[in-house]
């Protein structure tokens, strides 16, 4: 269960204001359609999800607990980072013409792949045997953070100070996250 509320929590935080959920709304307004992007979304973040947990739980059986901390510290740092510094605009996939799902399904699985919540979503099944469980807390925190922007689009934004919670759950996570960096070398 831990590894289950710990990725359901990372994720949502760090999935907020980021790019999958930028891309979400401007395809919901581009398409004006939202149950086929919301099958996308759910199918790319499910894969993705999958992919980083089972990823993770490989390296679990290789690494011993202090490194897997240290793993763990780093994603959160680099997490941390990614989400008080400066960020490329979104490529809101306006050349595709796949289609609402297909648009969504490809492009939001590949904006996903490799970026923070991967690496978290890693890092926290790489220390748990429950694999599974942080798959699914993860895939539950991205769709709770990427839904919401399907169905109100702009509008979110002002509904939530969302650069708020990006600097506050940024600091959140440098601060978890140096803190289990140093205990994992020792000086803490």
């Amino acid at each position: 269960m831990d590894a289950f509320l710990t990725s359901l929590f990372a994720l949502l935080v760090a999935e907020i204001g980021d790019r999958p959920q930028i891309l979400c709304a401007a395809l919901a307004i581009r398409y004006g359609r939202v149950t086929p992007i919301i099958w996308g979304l759910g199918l790319a973040t499910l894969l993705n999800c999958l992919i980083s947990a089972l990823g993770g739980s490989v390296v679990n059986e290789w690494i011993s607990e202090e490194p897997l901390r240290l793993f763990y510290a780093l994603s959160l740092l680099l997490a941390g980072i990614g989400m008080v510094a400066w960020r490329r605009p979104v490529d809101l996939l306006e050349k595709w013409s796949l289609g609402p799902f297909w648009t969504s399904f490809l492009g939001l699985f590949i904006l996903q792949f490799g970026d923070k919540g991967q690496f978290i979503l890693a890092a926290t099944a790489a220390r748990t045997d429950a694999w599974v469980f942080a798959a699914a807390g993860g895939w539950i925190g991205v769709m709770l953070a990427c839904v919401p922007a399907l169905i109100f689009q702009e509008k979110l934004a002002q509904m939530l100070p969302i650069r708020t919670i990006r600097y506050t759950g940024g600091s959140i996570f440098l601060i978890i996250g140096s803190i289990m960096a140093l205990s994992a070398w020792g000086i803490f």
